[in-house]
Protein backbone atom coordinates (compact mmCIF):
# COMPACT_ATOMS: atom_id res chain seq x y z
CA UNK A 1 0.00 0.00 0.00
CA UNK A 2 1.62 3.52 -0.92
CA UNK A 3 0.46 6.50 1.09
CA UNK A 4 -1.20 9.55 -0.29
CA UNK A 5 1.12 12.96 0.16
CA UNK A 6 -1.69 14.11 2.51
CA UNK A 7 1.06 15.21 5.41
CA UNK A 8 4.60 17.16 5.32
CA UNK A 9 6.07 13.84 7.16
CA UNK A 10 4.93 12.50 3.37
CA UNK A 11 6.95 14.52 1.65
CA UNK A 12 10.26 12.65 0.07
CA UNK A 13 13.55 12.81 2.80
CA UNK A 14 15.12 15.24 -0.31
CA UNK A 15 12.39 17.94 0.26
CA UNK A 16 13.31 21.23 2.00
CA UNK A 17 11.02 22.01 5.26
CA UNK A 18 10.88 25.98 5.63
CA UNK A 19 9.15 28.26 7.95
CA UNK A 20 6.81 29.56 5.68
CA UNK A 21 5.82 25.82 4.69
CA UNK A 22 4.76 25.20 8.41
CA UNK A 23 3.45 28.50 9.03
CA UNK A 24 1.17 28.06 5.68
CA UNK A 25 0.38 24.79 7.11
CA UNK A 26 -1.10 25.88 10.25
CA UNK A 27 -2.83 28.53 8.42
CA UNK A 28 -4.17 26.08 7.12
CA UNK A 29 -5.39 23.89 10.12
CA UNK A 30 -6.99 26.48 11.43
CA UNK A 31 -9.33 26.84 8.23
CA UNK A 32 -10.31 23.50 8.19
CA UNK A 33 -11.07 23.23 11.96
CA UNK A 34 -13.36 26.38 11.73
CA UNK A 35 -14.94 24.65 8.22
CA UNK A 36 -15.17 20.91 9.60
CA UNK A 37 -14.56 20.12 13.07
CA UNK A 38 -15.83 22.58 15.73
CA UNK A 39 -19.14 21.93 13.91
CA UNK A 40 -19.21 17.94 15.03
CA UNK A 41 -20.61 16.94 18.35
CA UNK A 42 -18.82 14.89 20.95
CA UNK A 43 -20.54 11.59 19.96
CA UNK A 44 -19.88 12.20 16.26
CA UNK A 45 -16.41 12.34 16.89
CA UNK A 46 -16.49 9.27 19.51
CA UNK A 47 -17.87 7.32 16.87
CA UNK A 48 -15.03 7.45 14.21
CA UNK A 49 -12.85 7.22 17.23
CA UNK A 50 -13.93 3.61 18.15
CA UNK A 51 -14.42 2.97 14.44
CA UNK A 52 -10.95 3.43 14.35
CA UNK A 53 -10.07 1.51 17.54
CA UNK A 54 -12.34 -1.39 15.79
CA UNK A 55 -10.48 -1.06 12.59
CA UNK A 56 -6.58 -1.42 13.86
CA UNK A 57 -7.20 -4.73 15.67
CA UNK A 58 -8.34 -6.61 12.92
CA UNK A 59 -5.57 -8.69 11.12
CA UNK A 60 -6.32 -7.71 7.83
CA UNK A 61 -6.39 -4.19 8.25
CA UNK A 62 -4.81 -2.45 5.64
CA UNK A 63 -2.88 -0.30 7.70
CA UNK A 64 -2.22 -2.92 10.56
CA UNK A 65 -0.58 -4.87 8.10
CA UNK A 66 1.76 -1.85 7.02
CA UNK A 67 2.76 -1.19 10.22
CA UNK A 68 3.65 -4.93 10.81
CA UNK A 69 5.27 -5.60 7.71
CA UNK A 70 7.03 -2.13 7.44
CA UNK A 71 7.77 -1.43 11.31
CA UNK A 72 10.94 -3.00 12.01
CA UNK A 73 12.86 -1.16 9.22
CA UNK A 74 10.94 2.11 10.28
CA UNK A 75 10.71 2.11 13.97
CA UNK A 76 13.41 -0.81 15.32
CA UNK A 77 10.48 -2.75 16.80
CA UNK A 78 10.03 -6.47 16.00
CA UNK A 79 6.69 -7.58 14.37
CA UNK A 80 5.35 -8.93 17.49
CA UNK A 81 6.52 -6.16 19.97
CA UNK A 82 4.28 -4.22 17.46
CA UNK A 83 1.32 -6.31 17.44
CA UNK A 84 1.39 -6.58 21.17
CA UNK A 85 1.42 -2.56 21.51
CA UNK A 86 -0.93 -1.97 18.92
CA UNK A 87 -3.26 -3.93 20.23
CA UNK A 88 -3.17 -2.55 23.86
CA UNK A 89 -3.85 0.83 22.67
CA UNK A 90 -6.65 0.26 19.76
CA UNK A 91 -8.57 -2.47 22.27
CA UNK A 92 -9.05 0.65 24.90
CA UNK A 93 -9.90 3.28 22.05
CA UNK A 94 -13.76 2.12 22.41
CA UNK A 95 -16.75 4.03 22.99
CA UNK A 96 -17.37 3.07 26.21
CA UNK A 97 -13.65 4.11 27.32
CA UNK A 98 -14.17 7.85 25.41
CA UNK A 99 -17.33 8.39 27.11
CA UNK A 100 -15.70 7.25 30.51
CA UNK A 101 -12.82 9.67 30.04
CA UNK A 102 -15.16 12.78 28.76
CA UNK A 103 -17.52 12.31 31.90
CA UNK A 104 -14.31 12.09 34.28
CA UNK A 105 -12.58 15.07 33.24
CA UNK A 106 -15.64 17.25 32.45
CA UNK A 107 -18.63 15.73 34.59
CA UNK A 108 -21.31 15.55 32.26
CA UNK A 109 -21.33 14.22 28.34
CA UNK A 110 -22.18 17.78 26.28
CA UNK A 111 -19.78 19.53 28.40
CA UNK A 112 -17.67 20.60 24.88
CA UNK A 113 -21.21 20.92 22.79
CA UNK A 114 -22.99 23.34 24.89
CA UNK A 115 -23.46 25.23 28.21
CA UNK A 116 -24.50 22.42 29.94
CA UNK A 117 -25.17 22.02 34.05
CA UNK A 118 -24.53 18.74 36.25
CA UNK A 119 -27.35 18.34 39.05
CA UNK A 120 -24.52 20.01 41.56
CA UNK A 121 -24.40 22.99 39.52
CA UNK A 122 -28.09 23.88 38.74
CA UNK A 123 -28.74 23.64 42.45
CA UNK A 124 -26.52 26.70 42.02
CA UNK A 125 -27.54 28.28 39.09
CA UNK A 126 -23.99 27.79 36.99
CA UNK A 127 -23.66 26.08 33.97
CA UNK A 128 -21.05 25.91 32.08
CA UNK A 129 -18.64 24.86 28.78
CA UNK A 130 -14.95 24.36 28.01
CA UNK A 131 -13.45 25.03 25.07
CA UNK A 132 -9.82 23.47 23.06
CA UNK A 133 -7.59 25.23 21.74
CA UNK A 134 -7.85 26.40 18.39
CA UNK A 135 -4.27 25.11 17.40
CA UNK A 136 -2.60 22.43 19.79
CA UNK A 137 0.62 21.61 18.79
CA UNK A 138 2.13 18.21 19.75
CA UNK A 139 5.99 17.86 20.29
CA UNK A 140 6.68 14.07 20.82
CA UNK A 141 9.61 12.16 21.83
CA UNK A 142 9.68 9.35 19.59
CA UNK A 143 10.37 6.61 22.00
CA UNK A 144 6.86 5.00 21.82
CA UNK A 145 3.81 5.66 19.43
CA UNK A 146 1.31 5.38 22.03
CA UNK A 147 1.72 8.50 23.81
CA UNK A 148 1.42 10.69 20.01
CA UNK A 149 -1.86 8.33 19.31
CA UNK A 150 -3.06 9.27 22.53
CA UNK A 151 -2.60 13.13 22.19
CA UNK A 152 -4.00 12.87 18.14
CA UNK A 153 -6.84 11.42 20.17
CA UNK A 154 -7.29 14.22 22.83
CA UNK A 155 -6.93 17.14 20.33
CA UNK A 156 -10.02 15.29 18.20
CA UNK A 157 -11.59 15.01 21.18
CA UNK A 158 -11.49 18.95 22.08
CA UNK A 159 -12.10 19.78 18.54
CA UNK A 160 -8.56 21.15 17.95
CA UNK A 161 -6.34 21.75 15.12
CA UNK A 162 -3.34 19.70 15.57
CA UNK A 163 0.37 19.78 14.74
CA UNK A 164 1.97 16.75 15.34
CA UNK A 165 5.50 17.35 15.33
CA UNK A 166 7.68 14.25 15.66
CA UNK A 167 11.25 13.10 16.67
CA UNK A 168 13.29 12.76 13.53
CA UNK A 169 12.96 9.30 12.20
CA UNK A 170 9.69 8.59 14.33
CA UNK A 171 7.05 9.94 12.47
CA UNK A 172 5.91 6.15 10.45
CA UNK A 173 3.69 5.24 13.09
CA UNK A 174 2.24 8.38 13.72
CA UNK A 175 1.53 8.81 9.95
CA UNK A 176 -0.38 5.59 9.85
CA UNK A 177 -2.72 6.66 12.52
CA UNK A 178 -3.43 9.85 10.66
CA UNK A 179 -4.09 7.99 7.68
CA UNK A 180 -6.21 5.08 9.39
CA UNK A 181 -8.43 8.71 10.50
CA UNK A 182 -8.58 9.89 6.99
CA UNK A 183 -9.38 6.54 5.49
CA UNK A 184 -12.81 6.77 8.30
CA UNK A 185 -13.39 10.46 8.16
CA UNK A 186 -11.57 13.13 5.60
CA UNK A 187 -13.04 15.73 7.02
CA UNK A 188 -11.48 15.45 10.75
CA UNK A 189 -7.93 14.38 9.06
CA UNK A 190 -7.62 17.68 7.40
CA UNK A 191 -7.85 19.11 10.73
CA UNK A 192 -4.10 17.33 11.37
CA UNK A 193 -1.14 18.08 10.38
CA UNK A 194 2.10 15.29 10.59
CA UNK A 195 5.93 16.45 10.43
CA UNK A 196 9.35 15.07 11.50
CA UNK A 197 12.27 17.24 11.45
CA UNK A 198 16.07 16.93 13.91
CA UNK A 199 16.12 18.98 16.37
CA UNK A 200 18.04 22.47 16.74
CA UNK A 201 15.74 23.57 13.62
CA UNK A 202 14.90 27.12 15.50
CA UNK A 203 13.79 28.13 12.88
CA UNK A 204 10.98 25.93 12.28
CA UNK A 205 10.32 25.67 15.72
CA UNK A 206 9.80 29.38 16.08
CA UNK A 207 7.57 29.28 13.21
CA UNK A 208 5.28 26.57 15.00
CA UNK A 209 5.67 28.44 18.34
CA UNK A 210 4.34 31.79 16.73
CA UNK A 211 1.37 29.77 15.40
CA UNK A 212 0.01 27.52 18.91
CA UNK A 213 -2.35 28.53 21.46
CA UNK A 214 -1.40 24.97 23.38
CA UNK A 215 1.83 23.26 23.13
CA UNK A 216 2.46 19.61 24.68
CA UNK A 217 5.69 18.46 24.98
CA UNK A 218 7.11 14.94 26.06
CA UNK A 219 10.21 14.22 26.38
CA UNK A 220 13.55 15.11 28.87
CA UNK A 221 13.25 17.66 31.33
CA UNK A 222 16.04 19.50 30.05
CA UNK A 223 14.10 19.44 26.05
CA UNK A 224 11.24 20.74 28.31
CA UNK A 225 13.19 23.51 29.82
CA UNK A 226 14.07 24.70 26.09
CA UNK A 227 11.07 24.58 24.46
CA UNK A 228 8.92 26.52 27.27
CA UNK A 229 11.65 29.49 27.56
CA UNK A 230 10.60 30.25 24.08
CA UNK A 231 6.94 29.86 24.42
CA UNK A 232 5.40 33.31 24.92
CA UNK A 233 3.01 33.76 28.04
CA UNK A 234 -0.18 33.72 26.41
CA UNK A 235 0.37 30.01 24.77
CA UNK A 236 -0.41 27.35 27.51
CA UNK A 237 2.36 25.00 27.58
CA UNK A 238 2.00 21.09 28.99
CA UNK A 239 4.88 19.40 29.52
CA UNK A 240 5.87 15.64 30.38
CA UNK A 241 9.07 14.91 31.63
CA UNK A 242 11.14 11.82 32.34
CA UNK A 243 9.70 9.52 34.58
CA UNK A 244 10.46 6.08 35.93
CA UNK A 245 8.35 3.01 37.32
CA UNK A 246 8.93 -0.03 38.90
CA UNK A 247 7.39 -3.08 40.39
CA UNK A 248 6.81 -4.47 43.63
CA UNK A 249 5.85 -8.28 44.38
CA UNK A 250 4.02 -9.03 47.41
CA UNK A 251 5.07 -11.59 49.86
CA UNK A 252 1.55 -13.04 49.79
CA UNK A 253 1.52 -13.69 46.08
CA UNK A 254 5.02 -15.59 45.95
CA UNK A 255 3.01 -19.13 46.49
CA UNK A 256 4.58 -21.81 44.50
CA UNK A 257 1.04 -21.73 42.03
CA UNK A 258 1.31 -18.06 41.68
CA UNK A 259 4.63 -17.29 40.93
CA UNK A 260 4.62 -18.40 37.34
CA UNK A 261 1.55 -15.97 36.36
CA UNK A 262 3.76 -13.16 38.29
CA UNK A 263 7.03 -14.06 36.27
CA UNK A 264 4.92 -13.71 33.11
CA UNK A 265 3.23 -10.22 33.73
CA UNK A 266 6.62 -8.66 34.82
CA UNK A 267 7.59 -10.08 31.53
CA UNK A 268 4.83 -8.47 29.76
CA UNK A 269 5.40 -5.22 30.90
CA UNK A 270 9.57 -5.51 30.62
CA UNK A 271 8.74 -6.83 26.73
CA UNK A 272 6.33 -4.23 25.73
CA UNK A 273 7.75 -1.45 23.65
CA UNK A 274 11.42 -2.84 24.55
CA UNK A 275 10.92 -1.29 27.84
CA UNK A 276 11.12 2.33 26.80
CA UNK A 277 8.42 4.01 28.00
CA UNK A 278 8.05 5.84 31.01
CA UNK A 279 5.55 3.24 31.75
CA UNK A 280 7.97 0.80 32.08
CA UNK A 281 9.75 -0.78 34.81
CA UNK A 282 13.37 -0.23 35.91
CA UNK A 283 13.10 -2.41 39.06
CA UNK A 284 11.24 -5.22 39.96
CA UNK A 285 11.18 -5.54 44.02
CA UNK A 286 10.55 -8.70 45.99
CA UNK A 287 9.30 -8.47 49.44
CA UNK A 288 10.95 -10.73 51.90
CA UNK A 289 9.09 -13.47 53.14
CA UNK A 290 7.52 -15.44 50.34
CA UNK A 291 8.14 -19.06 49.27
CA UNK A 292 10.88 -17.51 47.37
CA UNK A 293 13.18 -14.83 47.54
CA UNK A 294 14.75 -12.27 45.08
CA UNK A 295 17.32 -13.96 44.13
CA UNK A 296 15.14 -17.19 43.02
CA UNK A 297 12.61 -14.98 41.42
CA UNK A 298 15.37 -12.99 39.34
CA UNK A 299 16.68 -16.32 38.03
CA UNK A 300 13.03 -17.61 36.82
CA UNK A 301 12.75 -13.88 35.22
CA UNK A 302 16.01 -14.63 33.12
CA UNK A 303 14.60 -18.02 32.60
CA UNK A 304 11.00 -16.19 31.26
CA UNK A 305 12.69 -13.62 29.56
CA UNK A 306 15.14 -16.14 27.80
CA UNK A 307 11.63 -17.91 26.36
CA UNK A 308 10.27 -14.62 25.52
CA UNK A 309 13.01 -13.81 22.89
CA UNK A 310 12.33 -16.66 21.21
CA UNK A 311 8.58 -15.83 20.50
CA UNK A 312 8.74 -12.03 20.94
CA UNK A 313 12.16 -10.89 20.13
CA UNK A 314 13.37 -7.60 21.17
CA UNK A 315 14.90 -6.58 17.28
CA UNK A 316 18.36 -4.98 16.35
CA UNK A 317 19.54 -1.79 18.36
CA UNK A 318 22.35 0.56 16.91
CA UNK A 319 25.87 0.37 17.70
CA UNK A 320 25.45 2.74 20.47
CA UNK A 321 22.66 1.76 22.65
CA UNK A 322 24.36 -1.96 22.46
CA UNK A 323 27.61 -0.52 23.87
CA UNK A 324 25.90 0.46 27.13
CA UNK A 325 23.90 -2.55 27.47
CA UNK A 326 27.31 -4.19 27.17
CA UNK A 327 29.15 -1.55 28.93
CA UNK A 328 26.49 -2.27 31.86
CA UNK A 329 26.60 -5.65 31.75
CA UNK A 330 30.70 -5.59 32.34
CA UNK A 331 30.02 -3.69 35.42
CA UNK A 332 27.69 -6.09 37.06
CA UNK A 333 29.93 -8.73 35.45
CA UNK A 334 32.74 -7.55 37.65
CA UNK A 335 30.85 -6.91 41.17
CA UNK A 336 29.15 -10.35 40.72
CA UNK A 337 32.11 -12.02 40.32
CA UNK A 338 33.50 -10.08 44.04
CA UNK A 339 30.43 -10.35 45.74
CA UNK A 340 27.87 -12.49 46.54
CA UNK A 341 25.20 -9.66 46.88
CA UNK A 342 25.19 -9.25 42.85
CA UNK A 343 24.38 -12.36 40.00
CA UNK A 344 23.56 -11.38 36.70
CA UNK A 345 22.11 -13.56 33.78
CA UNK A 346 21.78 -12.24 30.35
CA UNK A 347 21.40 -13.61 26.93
CA UNK A 348 24.46 -15.04 25.40
CA UNK A 349 25.56 -13.61 22.05
CA UNK A 350 23.56 -10.83 22.16
CA UNK A 351 21.97 -7.82 23.91
CA UNK A 352 18.23 -9.26 23.97
CA UNK A 353 17.59 -9.20 27.72
CA UNK A 354 19.81 -9.08 30.78
CA UNK A 355 18.68 -9.89 34.48
CA UNK A 356 20.66 -8.05 37.57
CA UNK A 357 19.87 -9.17 41.02
CA UNK A 358 21.44 -6.64 43.78
CA UNK A 359 21.34 -7.30 47.64
CA UNK A 360 20.70 -3.97 48.01
CA UNK A 361 17.75 -1.84 48.06
CA UNK A 362 18.46 1.12 46.21
CA UNK A 363 16.33 2.37 43.47
CA UNK A 364 18.38 2.30 39.75
CA UNK A 365 17.57 3.51 36.53
CA UNK A 366 18.14 0.91 34.01
CA UNK A 367 19.48 1.20 30.57
CA UNK A 368 16.09 -0.13 29.09
CA UNK A 369 15.90 -2.19 25.82
CA UNK A 370 14.99 -5.33 28.39
CA UNK A 371 17.44 -5.14 30.86
CA UNK A 372 15.93 -4.82 34.38
CA UNK A 373 16.79 -4.74 38.10
CA UNK A 374 15.39 -7.33 40.80
CA UNK A 375 16.22 -6.83 44.39
CA UNK A 376 15.02 -7.59 47.82
CA UNK A 377 12.56 -5.39 50.27
CA UNK A 378 11.18 -5.95 53.50
CA UNK A 379 8.27 -4.09 52.89
CA UNK A 380 6.83 -0.85 51.24
CA UNK A 381 8.44 1.40 53.36
CA UNK A 382 11.78 0.28 52.67
CA UNK A 383 10.89 0.71 48.52
CA UNK A 384 9.63 3.99 49.15
CA UNK A 385 13.09 4.80 51.73
CA UNK A 386 14.82 3.57 48.41
CA UNK A 387 13.50 4.80 45.60
CA UNK A 388 13.01 8.69 47.61
CA UNK A 389 15.42 10.70 45.38
CA UNK A 390 12.87 9.60 42.55
CA UNK A 391 10.04 10.20 44.64
CA UNK A 392 8.59 13.21 42.25
CA UNK A 393 9.54 11.37 39.24
CA UNK A 394 7.94 7.71 39.48
CA UNK A 395 4.92 7.55 37.04
CA UNK A 396 3.76 3.68 37.77
CA UNK A 397 4.23 1.17 40.16
CA UNK A 398 3.12 -2.56 38.95
CA UNK A 399 1.74 -4.37 42.26
CA UNK A 400 1.64 -8.02 42.25
CA UNK A 401 -0.37 -8.51 45.72
CA UNK A 402 -3.96 -9.82 47.14
CA UNK A 403 -7.19 -7.24 46.39
CA UNK A 404 -7.16 -5.86 49.83
CA UNK A 405 -3.48 -5.96 50.22
CA UNK A 406 -3.18 -3.93 46.60
CA UNK A 407 -5.27 -1.55 47.93
CA UNK A 408 -3.24 -0.65 51.29
CA UNK A 409 -0.25 -0.22 48.81
CA UNK A 410 -1.64 1.83 46.19
CA UNK A 411 -2.82 4.23 49.18
CA UNK A 412 1.18 3.99 50.73
CA UNK A 413 2.21 4.63 47.46
CA UNK A 414 0.02 7.10 46.12
CA UNK A 415 0.43 9.20 49.50
CA UNK A 416 4.27 8.46 48.42
CA UNK A 417 4.07 10.08 45.41
CA UNK A 418 3.20 7.87 42.61
CA UNK A 419 0.77 8.94 40.00
CA UNK A 420 -0.55 5.62 39.13
CA UNK A 421 -0.72 2.20 40.83
CA UNK A 422 -1.65 -1.12 38.67
CA UNK A 423 -1.46 -4.71 38.73
CA UNK A 424 1.74 -6.04 37.73
CA UNK A 425 1.81 -7.13 34.18
CA UNK A 426 -0.12 -3.80 33.05
CA UNK A 427 2.04 -0.90 33.27
CA UNK A 428 2.27 -0.13 29.70
CA UNK A 429 -1.71 -0.66 29.13
CA UNK A 430 -3.21 2.02 31.06
CA UNK A 431 -6.89 3.06 30.34
CA UNK A 432 -7.78 6.12 28.44
CA UNK A 433 -9.25 8.06 30.58
CA UNK A 434 -5.61 7.22 32.90
CA UNK A 435 -4.00 10.93 34.45
CA UNK A 436 -0.81 11.01 33.14
CA UNK A 437 1.54 11.76 35.69
CA UNK A 438 -1.94 12.87 37.72
CA UNK A 439 -3.05 15.31 36.03
CA UNK A 440 -6.19 15.57 33.86
CA UNK A 441 -5.96 14.36 30.30
CA UNK A 442 -8.33 17.14 28.80
CA UNK A 443 -8.79 19.63 31.52
CA UNK A 444 -5.12 20.99 31.42
CA UNK A 445 -6.17 21.73 28.06
CA UNK A 446 -9.51 23.55 27.84
CA UNK A 447 -10.63 26.89 28.70
CA UNK A 448 -13.79 26.99 31.05
CA UNK A 449 -16.70 29.50 30.69
CA UNK A 450 -18.89 29.98 32.85
CA UNK A 451 -22.62 31.00 32.81
CA UNK A 452 -24.26 32.23 36.13
CA UNK A 453 -28.07 32.41 35.34
CA UNK A 454 -30.41 34.91 36.66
Amino acid sequence: MNLPGSFIADLPPEATLTPTLITDACVALRRNREQQLVRQSTDSIIRVLAEMGTNWVQPDYPFRQMALEEGLANTGFSRQTLIRGIDAFFEALTAEQLHSLHIQEFGHPQRLDAMVATPGEQKTQIAAMATGPELLVHIGAGNVPSALWMSIVTGLLLRSAQFIKCASGSAFLPRLFAHSLYDVDPTLASCIEIAEWRGGREDLERALIEQADCITVTGSDETLAHIRARVPMHVRFVGYGHRVSFGFVARESLSASGVKKILSAAADDIVAWNQLGCLSPHVIYVETGGSIGAEQFAEKLADELAQRETVEPRGELDTTEAAIIASRRGFYEVRASSSEDTRMWCSQGSTAWTVVFEKDPLFQTSCLNRFIFVKPARDAREVMESADAFRTKVSTIGVAAPELRAQELAQQFGRWGASRVCALGRMQKPPLNWRHDGRPALGELVRWTNWERD
